[in-house]
């Protein structure tokens, strides 16, 4: 346990208060000791309530749990939903919702294209997520299974001019399809120029071709007879056509073009939750700190590459000369959400008035507006937000009630640091079954604030797993994704962001593509979610965000999104429809199949978590298919075992025995890595190894079936034990 600093009720840890005092109050116009005085009597205002919240939850999961036990042989759907309206689980219709959000920046109000997350521990990441809003569209195609591996266009250390000759017909033919010529195609261009604010194309027969839609040129670098770059905007998204003939690319093309740069990550969730492991006070400062270099613009991540030495820092804007002869400047930066946590965790970082650890929401929420006050009085090498606004996503809430005890929670934080009503904007995760049932009661709580809606399929499946605990054995994880309540979830999500007046101000987002190397794949279905009315959602990286980017110029949401609020729907019922399989007849190898497939993907993610502090890295899946994981991708798993443990369909000594021998699989997986601690040297001494097997054998009794409470204990239980041995 480290030292702590008694401030009035509180005691706040050394590290944590020195550097909420030296580094991130200083030139905020905040004062130190009302700033702790006033954390003082929110904390102790709020956690009573937040406690209670809490309380509420497992409340209802109880008289859940009763119900499907009285009911599992007679289950009624009609008197399942009236008993759900009975005990408040399903809430009273609410009237009409119109949200009222205001300041919010285009990029989140206005234009569609694709979203980051990324772990506020590292700052290199969290910078090439900034910085993942521009990407080389070239780079994106070559580097992966977009442009595929055959007749000489193989993947090799040197260039590939096979290979590069395909990424450049892949890229014309974008230019042909988006920004289509009056005659001819892009692949006949010889040269590109700017003549009375219009973009001329001349073709190798000597004519000069002009945009069949000329409002889409924006822009150009250079000089109008020999620009260096040609700016065009398309279903409210860019991309820039870069000219340069002494480049090695540009040189071997008639136009001279070396790439296409596409604007692509609008818009980044820079997480304090689900991606990172933060225990303690020395945890949280160091996402603190990253948080507060990005929003004062000074982060900086040196690294070795190579041979070379790299420091990484956040990009300028980009400056063109418009279609009109002024200066026209695009942002260079993606714009920054902060991902607080829920309303679950507690935190030894501060310590209230009875020792208690105080409810991480709450200081999430305090620290991360505090510090993003730099953007909002400009005290930052450059703005996140043009509005003055700070945004801020609530995960895991569980109904309206919980939305409102947040709105609270910004309310008292614009108070206590001197901030307009409403400066706190607000993001909600529809990822738990109260909230996507009670989703337009949700958003009435915080309409004045709401900037974001976004589904997310682990989570939420999760959820349902946990909360039907009772019900039956859940069908298998691979199903789910066709099951009847996951595809009414999606719809209704929309539905609900469109008739409660979200298009113009606000997000509503779709979840993650969790394989970055199966870019082909991604191309081919997650264009679907567009189709869908989202106009953001998750990838999981900089070159998928890119690559996703080139759904937004063949799809325009705002169209989509007007057809279908004529269509909308009240999908209740169908969200309703629990995923038990009702005779379950899997054979004894399907059931092994889905065990080992489960207790692969927890124990690879789980000991990284555990024994590194690593939380959100590419694991390897039991095909050793590399997922990008975090901890929604382990509730889901755990639960999925749970449940059919509890139910039968395997034995606890089943379950064990493939814990046992899927360890021997992660640690030849992780057999390369310096720092890996192999499980299964001794499975008793391994924390990482008990703390898997915790989640699934005590999977039932944990709140929500959420993984933190087993994790944070489990990791603190290294650390601990790495302090001893120093």
């Amino acid at each position: 346990m480290g030292k702590y600093v008694t401030v009035g009720g509180l005691q706040v840890a050394e590290e944590l208060y020195a550097f909420i005092n030296e580094e991130a109050i200083p030139e905020t116009g905040v004062s130190p000791s009302k700033f702790w005085q006033g954390l003082d009597t929110l904390i102790h205002e709020l956690t009573a309530e937040n406690k209670a919240l809490l309380e509420e939850r497992e409340m209802l999961q109880s008289k859940l749990d009763k119900w499907h036990k009285d009911h599992r042989e007679s289950f009624d759907p009609y008197e399942y939903k009236k008993f759900l309206k009975n005990i408040r689980y399903l809430e009273s219709e609410t009237e009409d919702v119109e949200v009222t959000t205001s300041n919010v920046d285009d990029e989140i109000a206005k234009q569609a294209g694709p979203q980051l997350v990324v772990p506020l521990t590292n700052a290199r990441y969290a910078l090439n997520a900034a910085n993942a809003r521009w990407g080389s569209l070239y780079d994106a195609l070559y580097g992966t299974d977009a442009i595929r591996e055959e007749s000489g266009a193989e993947r090799t250390s040197e260039y590939n001019p096979v290979r590069g000759k395909k990424v450049i017909e892949y890229a014309k033919q974008f230019l042909d399809e988006i920004i289509p010529l009056t005659e001819g195609s892009h692949q006949q261009a010889t040269q590109y120029v700017v003549r009375d604010g219009e973009l001329g194309v001349i073709l190798e027969n000597g004519t000069e071709s002009l945009l069949k839609e000329k409002t889409k040129y924006k822009g150009y670098q250079g000089q109008e007879e020999s620009p260096e770059a040609i700016l065009i905007e398309n279903n409210g998204i860019h991309f820039e056509i870069q000219i340069d003939r002494d480049h090695p690319i540009g040189k071997t093309d008639a136009a001279g073009i070396k790439d296409i740069l596409m604007e692509a990550a609008l818009s980044t969730l820079m997480d304090c939750e689900d991606s990172i492991a933060a225990v303690d006070a020395e945890d949280k400062v160091e996402v603190y700190r990253n948080w507060l270099g990005l929003m004062k613009g000074t982060l900086q991540a040196t690294f070795q590459k190579g041979l070379k030495e790299v420091t990484r820092e956040l990009h300028p804007d980009r400056v063109y000369r418009s279609s009109t002869g002024e200066q026209l400047t695009l942002p260079g930066r993606s714009k920054m959400f902060v991902r607080n946590v829920g309303h679950l965790m507690t935190n030894p970082a501060i310590l209230d008035k009875n020792g208690e650890e105080v409810p991480e929401g709450i200081l999430d929420g305090v620290f991360t507006s505090l510090i993003a006050m730099h953007d909002v009085l400009g005290n930052s090498k450059y703005r996140n937000s043009e509005k003055g606004s700070i945004y801020i996503v609530k995960p895991k809430m569980h109904g309206s009630k919980e939305v409102a005890f947040a709105n609270k929670l910004f309310d008292k934080t614009e108070e206590l640091l001197g901030l307009e009503r409403h400066t706190l904007k607000m993001g909600v995760m529809d990822e738990e079954r109260r909230t996507s049932l009670n989703l337009k009661a949700c958003i009435r709580e915080a309409k004045d604030r709401i900037v974001f809606i976004n589904t997310g399929f682990l989570d939420r499946t999760g959820d349902e797993i946990h909360t039907s605990m009772e019900a039956g054995p859940m069908i298998r994880k691979g199903d789910m994704k066709k099951s009847v309540w996951l595809d009414a979830y999606e719809r209704s999500n929309v539905f609900r962001g469109l008739e409660t007046g979200l298009v113009g101000r606000a997000q509503i987002g779709k979840g993650m593509w969790a394989m970055p190397d199966m870019m082909a794949a991604m191309l081919e279905q997650k264009i679907g979610q567009v189709k869908a009315g989202a106009n953001t959602a998750w990838v999981p990286s900089p070159t998928a965000a890119t690559l996703h980017a080139l759904h937004y110029h063949h799809i325009d949401v705002q169209e989509v999104q007007s057809q279908l609020k004529d269509k909308v729907e009240d999908l209740h019922d169908e969200i309703l429809q629990i995923p038990v399989e009702e005779n379950p007849t899997w054979s004894e190898e399907e059931i092994q199949e889905e065990l080992d497939n489960n207790a692969q993907g927890i124990l690879g993610y789980v000991v990284r978590w555990v024994d590194l502090g690593v939380g959100c890295s590419k694991v390897p899946d039991i095909n050793n298919i590399g997922l990008m994981e975090d901890r929604a991708t382990l509730r889901i798993s755990s639960q999925h075992m749970a449940n059919w443990l509890y139910h039968g369909i395997c034995t606890e000594q089943q379950v064990m025995d493939t814990m046992k021998r899927m360890a021997k699989v992660v640690d030849e997986q992780n057999a390369g890595d310096p720092n890996y601690r192999p499980m299964a040297d001794d499975f008793n001494k391994s924390i990482a190894f008990q703390a898997a097997c915790d989640l699934v054998f005590k999977g039932r009794e944990q709140p929500s079936g959420y993984t933190e409470p087993i994790l944070h204990k489990r990791r603190l239980e290294v650390k601990n034990k790495e302090l001893a041995k120093k």
